[in-house]
């Protein structure tokens, strides 16, 4: 079965490769100190100080592998594959609501990049999906279960 492609930013990528840095370097170490300590308390049927470091260390492992995963089959979107004219993953975008004259800019990102708090929103996400391909003065539709949110294009360009 072939494996999956991530198309990320650069940006994504190398957010990522940091975290691995982190998680191998700095956190493996962290958390076997913490087990190494735990285990000095002797019993470990009752020992939830060990319990927990275990239970962090697997999960530390697995995000690794998770994004070594994701590493080896990422393919990095180049600045030249960013349109300014219609919305493509990489694009910084300002709408408006329709409605309330709102305005919001978002960086569409992949799945895997995305950090709404700091106005990343993935292709994959209801007004990712409603804006893409979307030019200037177009207007996106998202079906929410309040009903028909409406946002129109404002700007796009690169970030």
């Amino acid at each position: 079965m072939a494996e999956e492609l991530y198309e990320m930013t650069s940006a994504g990528i190398a957010a990522l490769q940091n975290e691995l840095e982190n998680r191998k370097f700095v956190q493996r170490s962290e958390i076997a100190e913490r087990i190494k300590v735990a285990l000095s308390f002797g019993d470990l049927s009752e020992n939830s100080e060990y319990d927990d470091a275990k239970q962090e260390q697997g999960e530390n492992e697995a995000r690794i592998v998770e994004i070594e995963k994701i590493l080896k089959n990422a393919r990095v979107i180049e600045d030249s594959e960013i349109s300014k004219t219609q919305v493509t993953l990489g694009s910084k975008v300002e709408i408006e609501d329709v409605e309330t004259g709102d305005k919001e800019t978002y960086i569409l990102v992949s799945a895997k990049e995305e950090d709404i708090l700091s106005g990343k929103i993935s292709v994959d996400s209801p007004v990712g999906k409603a804006i893409m391909k979307k030019k200037k003065n177009q207007i996106a539709e998202v079906n929410t279960p309040s009903g028909v949110l409406k946002y129109k294009i404002i700007d796009i360009s690169k970030p």
